[in-house]
């Protein structure tokens, strides 16, 4: 059974697209920590993102950056971190994530409730950031 993160970059279940490359797909983190929270996926459906072939592994981290780069553009930030953690979902993702503090890292933190339009802003305002072509 596909993943749900396969699904959704199938098109079988609705997200906040924020960016597609030809072996990734980084939408918005529908139960964010910060406003633009954002994960980013393999389409290669693994575990683990260190059992990704390097080319794939290397396409992640690009859209990654790019990511993190536009996130910094629109969201008032000090930095953006990033985590990488598997237990919810067994298909590898990043999480990129906009913070002010150390504290924003924490996952035990509630996480924030965006009505749909907040959702599509964020998404738009970082679609509009992003330097790197989607498909």
């Amino acid at each position: 059974m596909a993943s749900i993160f396969s699904r959704i970059i199938a098109g079988e279940v609705p997200c906040y697209k924020v960016a597609e490359t030809e072996a990734a797909f980084a939408f918005l983190d529908i139960r964010p920590l910060t406003h633009g929270h954002t994960l980013v996926v393999p389409k290669t459906e693994v575990d683990s993102l260190f059992e990704l072939p390097e080319a794939d592994y290397q396409a992640v981290f690009d859209l990654v950056r790019a990511v993190a780069e536009a996130q910094k553009a629109v969201i008032p930030c000090n930095r953006v971190g990033l985590s990488v953690l598997g237990f919810e979902v067994p298909h590898a993702h990043v999480h990129v994530i906009p913070l002010r503090s150390e504290a924003d890292l924490n996952f035990a933190n509630p996480k924030l409730q965006l009505e749909p339009e907040e959702f599509v802003e964020l998404a738009h305002r970082l679609q509009s950031a992003l330097e790197v072509p989607s498909i």
